[in-house]
């Protein structure tokens, strides 16, 4: 039996990690193709009006209510769903593209340069991310690219700080030493040999830090320095109904519903993620193929 059939049945095995990636697989595929399932796109893209239909409640013809402006919000958090996966694919894949070559390249070149590096990073973990991302975006303006790149920039250096204490871990163990000895250049023995064998952990990270890029974007949209409207991002959602909470409580509720899944979705799965990348899970594995 494969590695992965092993790993796959320790999900199945496991209600609650079965259930993170029922969610998150659904998050995924719902993103994926959420343009083209829509049954109001006006309504979904904040296009249309109707005066006569503000503030229904749920019901058959609209799941999840209307909003002020007569728009049907399941719909709107439908198309939210997109908006949502690429800001937290965004953000993570940024965050990664910035950290891990400046944590890299810190911990293997180490000396003053790799020193300097880290004092850089370590500038901007003394701030902390939330209120870093507020000021950024706020300074960038309204906009989704805006969103990712604000919260890129708070999270970059939690990335390069982890990567350099794997690669620095590695870096002077008797595999790399050997690959010296027979004459590999520094570079490749970096990027072949060092890198692969530091991301174990960036990975378990990056999976559940998914979510929390998701929770934070809905934060900015919240506080009016995010995504603007009509955009149907859920944090804006939450945001347009939290007023009328009193006389419309589902406009604010089912975005917020949706975040809340989410977020759980991916740290159930961030923990599967590190539960699976176990070192000690994979010596057991390896003995169950012998």
């Amino acid at each position: 039996m494969s590695e992965f059939r092993l790993y796959l049945n320790l999900v199945r095995k496991n209600p609650v990690y079965l259930a993170g990636l029922v969610i998150v697989s659904l998050f995924v595929v719902v993103g994926l193709i959420a343009p083209y399932i829509l049954t109001r796109p006006g309504d979904a893209w904040g296009l249309t009006y109707n005066v006569s239909r503000r503030f229904m409640p749920p019901s058959l013809e609209h799941p999840f209510g209307t909003d002020e402006y007569g728009r049907d919000l399941f719909n709107r958090v439908l198309l939210g769903t997109r908006f949502s996966l690429v800001i937290g694919v965004g953000v993570v894949a940024l965050s990664l593209a910035i950290g891990i070559p400046v944590g890299l390249v810190a911990g293997y070149v180490g000396g003053r340069a790799g020193t300097a590096l880290m004092r850089v990073t370590d500038m901007f973990l003394a701030f902390p991310p939330l209120l870093l991302a507020i000021a950024l975006a706020a300074t960038f303006g309204r906009g989704l690219s805006n969103t990712i790149l604000a919260l890129s920039l708070s999270w970059w250096p939690w990335y390069s700080r982890l990567v350099y204490l794997q690669v620095s871990s590695v870096r002077n163990l008797p595999y790399v030493d050997a690959a010296r000895v027979i004459g590999i250049s520094e570079v490749r023995i970096m990027f072949r040999h060092v890198l692969p064998n530091s991301l174990t952990p960036v990975i378990t990270q990056a999976t559940l830090d998914i979510g929390s890029a998701i929770l934070e974007a809905s934060a900015l949209s919240f506080l009016g320095v995010g995504v603007p409207p009509p955009t149907p991002e859920w944090g804006l959602l939450v945001s347009s109904g939290w007023q009328l909470i009193s006389k419309a409580w589902w406009i604010s509720f089912f975005p917020g519903l949706a975040i809340v899944v989410t977020v759980l979705g991916f740290n159930l799965l961030g923990d599967a993620v590190k539960e699976l990348m176990d070192p000690r899970l994979r010596n057991i594995l390896s003995m169950r193929r012998v």
